[in-house]
């Protein structure tokens, strides 16, 4: 360790040997089984988002919103039961003892502040949604956790902090890091990682609709968008399977097959949440005085192929894809006039379009828009008003999110939410939950969709919906 034990009391970090990818996995599998425990996980270094991995672990506080209610443990704040009002004084709270890292340490993502996650459900607290789909899986509608430190793996460096970001003189704080150090010492002379129970399904992946019922599901959005109700709807279809084991070894095994650079693994206690998401909602980065907000909403997939040359004749179709561009294009205006809505006028532009991006499994458009944050507003406002993501809605959002609800049969929880952290400076990065999974109750629940248009075949948007989880549910189906 470069900082002895000696001064770890006065330390506010401590470089700690680089652990790559896997690396920091095999420190978080210690913490894995702790509520509250997250990783954030950006798969292999490869993709030009694949910068850093985030451990978090024993939150000074909560906050979680379920119902119309909100609850919050280890803070003392006035409640308004509205959960991004609420959500902003239990970030507030904290600010007043945050201590800024060295400049040295500038540039690493998250120094000290709220991480968790808001399920997609969250979107009826914006808008005004019927309550028609079935609701059976008792995830709260939001959780974050108010972290004070944190493990940070730097790839591109190739290095590696155990950092505090808030100092006390209390000494039951003192001795509190000095516990963290030791720990995290310990746990790199370990050899190997902690072992849990065998993750293996024991039923089968039951969608919640067959083909025939898709199919009638597509005809209905079909009808609508010919009726002039909306341009694009997303449609998805929920799995199901039973299982025995630890998550944790499911989304092991699930990351040796999606390395994707917004990946995350949650422990709520009753549920867990495994995400393998490619796609990023939103992200503010400060620049003095400025808040800079991008967004990158993916729209247009086609599978890889192990043949070079059909591979490359699947990406060629998909830049060259008139349908693909137009469905992109309609979430690029979407999600400006999100971003419009808490940006410095002026500032709103579309900096890439149609970028294509390839992944493991599949190759995907996806365009960029950025802003400047407008003088006044924080990041709590820019989620809110961009919450849910436009890219797994539809166009007009609000109408297409009424459709969603008549036509998928359970809330999506989770899916197509999104998982995010918000740093003390006002830093804020998150992702789209999508190619995520959600457990309760020895049950594993994942989903795929995709967005409908006037010209889309019911065949191939069924297909596709298996294109996207192509290595996830094989793969949970295999033995370890």
């Amino acid at each position: 360790m470069k900082n002895q034990q000696q001064t770890a009391e006065q330390a506010q970090y401590i470089e700690m040997p680089y652990r790559d990818p896997a690396g920091v996995r095999q420190l978080f599998a210690y913490f894995a089984d702790e509520p509250w425990a997250l990783l954030l996980d950006s798969g292999k270094t490869i993709h030009q988002a694949a910068k850093f991995d985030l451990i978090l672990a024993r939150p000074k506080a909560t906050i979680s919103f379920e119902l119309d209610h909100t609850q919050v443990n280890g803070l003392d704040i006035d409640l308004q039961h509205k959960p991004f009002e609420d959500l902003r004084s239990f970030y507030q709270a904290a600010l007043h003892d945050y201590l800024p890292l060295p400049e040295e340490l500038a540039h690493l993502p998250f120094h000290g502040g709220i991480a968790g996650y808001c399920s997609y459900d969250l979107g009826r607290q914006v808008e005004s949604i019927p309550n028609i789909a079935e609701r059976d899986i008792s995830l709260p509608e939001m959780s974050y956790g108010l972290y004070e430190w944190a493990f940070i793996s730097d790839h591109r460096q190739q290095k590696s902090y155990l950092l505090r970001f808030c100092l006390s003189n209390k000494p039951s704080q003192h001795s509190y890091w000095l516990d963290i150090v030791s720990e995290f010492e310990d746990y790199y002379e370990r050899a190997g990682a902690p072992k849990y129970p065998t993750f293996e399904l024991t039923t089968q992946w039951q969608s919640n609709m067959s083909e025939t019922e898709y199919g009638e599901r597509f005809q209905k959005v079909h009808d609508y968008i010919h009726a002039g109700d909306c341009y694009q709807v997303n449609l998805a279809q929920r799995f199901a399977a039973n299982f025995t084991g630890h998550p944790w070894n499911a989304y092991l095994q699930l990351t040796e097959h999606n390395q994707a650079p917004f990946s995350a693994y949650m422990n709520l206690g009753q549920q867990q949440i495994l995400s393998l998401s490619p796609e990023r909602f939103i992200q503010i980065e400060k620049d003095d005085a400025t808040s800079h907000v991008l967004t990158q909403p993916i729209k247009g997939t086609r599978p890889r192929s192990k043949d070079p040359v059909e591979d490359k004749r699947l990406s060629d179709e998909l830049e060259n894809s008139e349908k693909d561009r137009a469905e992109n294009l309609m979430i690029v205006d979407l999600l400006r006039n999100d971003i419009g809505r808490t940006a410095k006028i002026g500032s709103v532009k579309v900096s890439k379009l149609f970028e294509l991006q390839s992944f493991i499994s599949v190759h995907h458009l996806v365009s960029t828009i950025e802003a400047d944050l407008a003088e006044g507003k924080d990041a709590i406002d820019l989620l809110k008003h961009c919450f849910p993501g436009g890219s797994i809605t539809g166009a007009p959002k609000v109408r297409a999110m009424e459709i969603i609800e008549e036509l998928e049969p359970h809330r999506r929880s989770i899916y197509c939410g999104s998982i995010v952290y918000c740093d003390f400076r006002g830093v804020l990065d998150s992702n789209i939950a999508i190619r995520t999974l959600v457990t309760e109750n020895q049950t594993a629940y994942a989903w795929g969709g995709g967005g409908l248009v006037a010209d889309s075949e019911a065949t191939n948007e069924y297909q596709e919906t298996f294109h996207k989880l192509s290595r996830i549910l094989p793969v949970l189906s295999q033995h370890e």
